[in-house]
């Protein structure tokens, strides 16, 4: 006789408001706020002064109390699903109208400063933005910038979330790009850079065999720049050889080069500071096909302020200067 089968797993029940509003505490958004922006539960139980299976504990509380995933947790850190997009934009509001009711009933208050928020790929730092923010500094130097780095997506998250204003990114797939604005500012390739003195630097046409003699540190897994260098090497008949050193941060990467024979393979303006101080060497290897349009991205529902229009103008200067030097300006909209 067959047996019948088994009945449907529970739908996960969701609390009622007011239920949540009694049971949710504010370490809980705290917690939240500070793994949703360090994307790793280690570094957010630092800020915090929590061990990481303590801010894991409270995380899971928080996602029992809300009835729903907030974050995906991998081994490389973790990821802000939709509801907690949704979820961090409350938790902000909450926690700063909180700050600012503390000031309001201590006589601390005080006249509202702009402030803009942004973020950019670590490979954009050491180059355009550190020139766009001396530049935008000494224009307006009463705005406040507070300035995050991270991997692409990471990035896209923040600003969906309203944790950032504006990224300095690049294109993504169209899911990750719905409701975003984008202007492209230029085509940046993938270089091949080594320390001044290298023995490859001395060699007038070293050939991806040449390269792969040598150690070599790479853009973090995940990354459009990691995809680049892997069709790169199978363009030349390779594979990305194991042992290779991967980051995501461009200063780590110029420092082990600078200081090492390794080889790295990272988009262009992350070594363009370095080769005109003539600190690294970018190898003739032809990378044509590699390059990746980076670019302004916002929040196509918000209309900046003449402030963050500013600072994008001042972005736009920066990098037409800094095309000269590899690629032209592409200047081009879309609103998936």
């Amino acid at each position: 006789m067959q047996r019948p089968p088994p009945p449907p797993a529970p739908a996960p029940s969701i609390p009622s408001a007011d239920a949540f509003r009694s049971r949710v505490r504010l370490r809980h958004l705290h917690c939240f706020v500070a793994v949703a922006r360090t994307q790793h539960l280690g570094r957010a139980g630092d800020q915090l002064g929590l061990t990481q299976p303590a801010v894991s504990k409270t995380l899971t509380e928080l996602e029992d109390l809300v009835g729903t995933r907030l974050l995906v947790r991998q081994r490389a850190g973790t990821e802000l699903t939709a509801a907690g997009m949704r979820f961090l934009r409350h938790a902000l509001r909450v926690i700063e109208d909180l700050d600012a009711a503390a000031d309001s009933v201590a006589g601390r208050d005080a006249p509202r400063h702009e402030r803009i928020r942004m973020g950019a790929l670590p490979s954009i730092v050491p180059a355009l933005l550190v020139d766009a923010v001396a530049a935008f500094r000494a224009s307006h130097p009463e705005v406040g910038l507070a300035v995050q780095s991270g991997m692409n997506r990471t990035l896209i998250d923040l600003l969906k979330a309203d944790v950032l204003d504006v990224v300095i990114g690049r294109m993504d797939d169209p899911a990750a790009m719905e409701g975003l604005w984008f202007e492209s500012l230029a085509a940046e390739p993938l270089v091949l850079a080594v320390r001044a003195g290298h023995p490859l630097a001395s060699q007038p046409r070293p050939t991806m065999a040449d390269v792969l003699a040598w150690p070599l540190v790479v853009p973090a897994v995940g990354s459009i720049p990691r995809h680049s260098t892997e069709s790169l090497l199978a363009r030349h008949g390779f594979t990305l050889p194991p042992g290779c050193l991967e980051t995501a941060d461009a200063y780590l990467g110029r420092l082990l080069v600078q200081q090492g024979d390794s080889v790295w393979a990272a988009p262009l303006s992350a070594t363009r500071r370095a080769v005109a101080a003539g600190e690294l060497a970018r190898l003739p290897i032809d990378t044509h096909g590699t390059e990746e349009p980076i670019g302004l991205l916002r929040r196509a529902d918000r209309t900046p302020g003449p402030l963050a229009e500013a600072l994008a103008e001042t972005i736009r200067r920066i990098a037409a200067g800094a095309s000269h030097d590899g690629g032209g300006v592409v200047r081009h909209y879309v609103l998936p």
